[in-house]
């Protein structure tokens, strides 16, 4: 996280997303009432990031300092599965966003130019495109979408 923060200029109020491979780990990770449950469920996997209230298994330097919150994912794109699965557990994850940059580095030849020296590795899982996830809060009793992106939103907006 701490190299992540750095690469990117970021503060220590940066969010970041715990990246899930199924439903079934979100309830280790987030308290999540039914109804959150029923909309995570029709909506996943996909390009969403929840927003729950955090359980103890959430390390606080994950979760929202103020909020007790964490961002869950659970993605559709089958390397993410992969690593996931071979890894047996969430991984973090953040949009690659450098200082200066409006827009997110996704292709794997300009981020190896451009931060390469400063990681370990560059998986390229090929084309994702720049939008970026939605955002959808479900920690206050109702769902509010922080961010639209990617993905179906038209019953909750």
């Amino acid at each position: 996280m701490d190299r992540i923060r750095r690469i990117r200029r970021t503060d220590k109020k940066h969010n970041f997303t715990l990246v899930c491979s199924d439903l079934s780990e979100i309830s280790t990770y987030a308290r999540v009432d039914n109804w959150a449950f029923r909309m995570i469920k029709s909506m996943t996997p996909g390009p969403y990031t929840f927003i729950l209230p955090a359980t103890r298994e959430v390390p606080k330097r994950l979760q929202n300092p103020k909020r007790r919150t964490i961002g869950l994912r659970v993605p559709d794109h089958i390397l993410v599965h992969a690593v996931l699965h071979t890894l047996g557990e969430p991984i973090m994850s953040s949009t690659l966003t450098l200082p200066g940059d409006d827009r997110p580095l996704t292709d794997s030849l300009e981020i190896e130019e451009r931060i390469g020296h400063q990681i370990d590795l560059i998986i390229d899982g090929g084309p994702t495109g720049i939008e970026p996830t939605s955002v959808i809060d479900l920690s206050g009793g109702t769902a509010e979408v922080l961010r639209a992106g990617r993905g179906d939103l038209s019953g909750l907006i």
